[in-house]
């Protein structure tokens, strides 16, 4: 703000009452300037955060919650814990856990040549007293076979000798997952665990297989892939008609990078029911791959799904008749993002 010399007034007073002001008015632009700048400043750590600093959403002294017993505790007892604290534990030895029961056992005696059964000081023989034992574990390569199977053919040879048409009788071929091949159900299964339990591509096994003599090419095995996943429909359906009945269910979406796909970036959708561990319950997981994120993929999942549906925030999920249950793993890392690196207690750590 420009100010010309010739209209400011000539009465100090009047004058020092407007330095006053113009002083005023200059601290809280630079205030604002300040809180702006401390803004500005607050989200770039954050976002400097979320992109490279540790990820952890532990909360110091959050165990502490429930301590109130332990705050009223009386002189007595203190002196007790006191007591006890200054013991020293004794570091306690790593112990080896026996072998599973189940697992077949294969006894090797190693015992003492005949001339050593000898008492070394009066050269009496030696009786047995007892004996020590130990267990090792021996992993025995993948066990490949071949099975052949054999059809007998019967025929007539009196039709034959009469000169009269003979019709040959041979028993039916067995029911086999891809009719024509060579593929078993327990190699099907053994190939699409590796692939998608374990992460183990196509290549890769048919590299595996070609060191142990079978040559079996990766074209092949993802035609038994596409096969296997007709014939599992039913299994899949049945398992998506078992989770929409629930009543309530998890769901969510992960990037997935698909080679030679339409879009750069599609996406698989997850649903599942139950909880993280095995126990008497219903625990489902099922997956929908689309090349997309339109909320539209949910909707045809779900086919009408009213029960409860924890979820994050994404928008998507509202155009389906689930009823949304706010996720508080993504809620409570909102209050992380906004305790930042702050080491004092701000109003985050309240809500935390």
């Amino acid at each position: 703000m420009k100010i010309d010399a010739h209209s400011l007034p000539d009465d100090p007073e009047q004058l020092k009452r407007m330095l006053l002001e113009l002083q005023q008015h200059m601290d809280e632009k630079l205030a604002e300037k300040d809180a702006k700048i401390h803004e500005l400043l607050q989200a770039y750590n954050a976002k400097l955060a979320k992109e490279y600093a540790k990820k952890s959403e532990k909360m110091p002294g959050a165990g502490e919650v429930f301590n109130e017993a332990e705050d009223i505790l009386d002189e007595h007892d203190k002196a007790l814990l006191a007591t006890s604290a200054s013991v020293k534990k004794e570091k306690a030895k790593p112990k080896r856990r026996p072998l599973p029961a189940q697992l077949p056992r294969i006894e090797v005696v190693v015992d003492l040549e005949e001339d050593d059964k000898m008492c070394d000081c009066c050269q009496s023989p030696l009786h047995k007293m007892g004996e020590s034992s130990s267990e090792a574990l021996e992993f025995v390569p993948a066990h490949i076979k071949v099975i052949k199977t054999i059809r007998p053919k019967y025929t007539c040879r009196h039709c034959e000798r009469e000169g009269i048409e003979s019709v040959v009788k041979t028993a039916l071929m067995p029911t086999t997952a891809i009719p024509k091949s060579i593929a078993t159900p327990s190699l099907l299964s053994q190939i699409i665990m590796c692939k998608y339990q374990f992460g183990l591509p196509l290549y890769r096994q048919e590299t595996m297989l070609g060191d142990i003599g079978i040559e079996l090419s990766r074209q092949t095995m993802s035609s038994w892939m596409l096969r296997c996943a007709d014939l599992l429909s039913p299994l899949y359906q049945r398992l998506k008609d078992v989770l929409l009945s629930q009543p309530v269910i998890h769901g969510d979406e992960t990037p997935l990078n698909v080679i030679n796909a339409d879009k750069a970036t599609s996406y698989m959708w997850l649903y599942c029911c139950g909880d993280d561990k095995p126990s008497k319950g219903t625990n489902i997981v099922l997956f929908d791959y689309h090349n997309s994120r339109a909320g539209q993929c949910a909707v045809d999942f779900l086919d009408g799904y009213e029960g409860y549906m924890h979820v994050d925030g994404y928008k998507a999920y509202e155009q389906t008749n689930a009823t949304l249950v706010a996720c508080l793993a993504h809620m409570r890392r909102k209050f992380i993002e906004a305790k930042g690196n702050n080491k004092k207690t701000v109003k985050a750590d309240v809500a935390l």
